[in-house]
């Protein structure tokens, strides 16, 4: 099935939409069950009176609520199943890859979740234990607000590294919240960059240059090798993002569970191929994630299927929710794995990244 076949298709699936799964997911900490009687407070201290005063010894005990769960209603068998997921991956240690990876999350689509997925993989596979270096080439900075790291005007930045030949390593800071996460910025002046990037020699080549060279500096500081390179692209196709496909050997590409998501991932591809064809012949796209996932919508699935049907081997098993949580977190300045652990939104990047990690041992 053609690309256009596969996007024309899924018109009949966004009318479908009025006949989604029946039952719907529940506020945050909010079960749906029988209706609880209510106790008076002069009913509940009458009752523990007559115990106090009777024979009958009642042993404590802290039964586990995941053992006795009735698995029958939809919210609690999500529950359990979330419980299962996490039992699974706490038996996982990460592995580490041979040579340091690069990838370059992009989609032209804005709103897809690229700075969400790049921010949230990162410190999932950096509190595994991974050296990660996250790579900020989006003017707007949002992953750099989401990692805790100053990105105002007067800060060095990655700005500083394409145009002024500074060293990677003077602009790159910690990230506050995870020790082995480190964070090149971006500030307003990447606006602009675009612009003054025309007339400089090698104007495709800068970041993959100055990655190099940090490379170097650390080994010979005697630092540890950095595992992976994330770099948060801007949403659309100008020199920054050149130099992002110029730089990685693989492209993750988040694709939101949306009609419009799919209409412009055909023309990325060209795109990339263009890349590949005069650029960087080792680059491939070898990372598709699912976000903003509704399982309460048709469409939603029609588009996940869609969507593996066409890259069975890219597609990650893992998919992201759509997540209050998520949301929250770059109000914080934090990611969502710092933000709440024990989400389903951190529960499934923290899936992903390691879906990544083993794709690449």
């Amino acid at each position: 099935m053609a690309m256009s076949d596969m996007v024309s298709g899924l018109a009949e699936a966004e009318a479908d939409e009025s006949s989604a799964f029946k039952h719907r997911s529940q506020p945050d900490g909010v079960v749906s069950g029988p209706e609880v009687g209510f106790v008076s407070r002069e009913t509940a201290r009458a009752g523990q009176a007559e115990l106090a005063n009777s024979d009958v010894k009642i042993e404590a005990t802290v039964p586990n609520v995941m053992d006795s769960i009735d698995e029958s209603t939809p919210l609690a068998h999500e529950l359990a199943s979330e419980n299962r997921r996490r039992e699974r991956l706490k038996a996982k240690q990460l592995p580490r890859p041979t040579q340091t990876r690069v990838l370059t999350v992009s989609n032209q689509k804005g709103g897809v979740g690229k700075t969400t997925t790049t921010v949230n993989i990162a410190a999932a596979l950096a509190t595994a234990g991974l050296n990660v270096l996250v790579i900020d080439i989006d003017p707007q900075g949002n992953a750099s607000t989401a990692l805790g790291v100053e990105h105002h005007a007067d800060v060095d930045s990655i700005y500083d590294v394409l145009i002024n030949d500074m060293p990677l390593g003077e602009v790159i800071a910690q990230c506050p919240d995870i020790e082995h996460l480190i964070v090149a910025p971006a500030t307003i002046h990447l606006a602009g960059a675009e612009i003054e990037l025309v007339s400089l020699v090698a104007r495709e080549q800068r970041l993959r240059r100055a990655i190099e060279v940090y490379a170097q500096e650390r080994e010979s500081a005697g630092l540890p090798r950095l595992d992976y390179v994330f770099i948060d692209c801007p949403p659309s196709l100008g020199l920054l993002t050149v130099n992002a496909f110029v730089a990685a050997q693989e492209v993750l590409i988040p694709i939101q569970c949306e009609y419009y998501a799919l209409e412009g991932l055909s023309q990325l591809l060209k795109n990339i191929e263009m890349i590949q064809k005069h650029l960087n012949a080792g680059l491939v796209v070898s990372t598709i994630l699912l976000t903003m996932y509704d399982g309460r919508t048709n469409l939603a699935a029609q588009v996940a299927a869609e969507v593996r049907e066409h890259f069975p081997n890219e597609v990650l098993s893992a998919v992201v929710p759509r997540s209050v949580r998520i949301s929250e977190a770059p109000s914080y300045q934090q990611t969502v794995i710092t933000y709440d652990p024990s989400s389903s939104g951190a529960l499934s990047y923290q899936e992903a990244a390691a879906e990544i990690a083993e794709r690449g041992k």
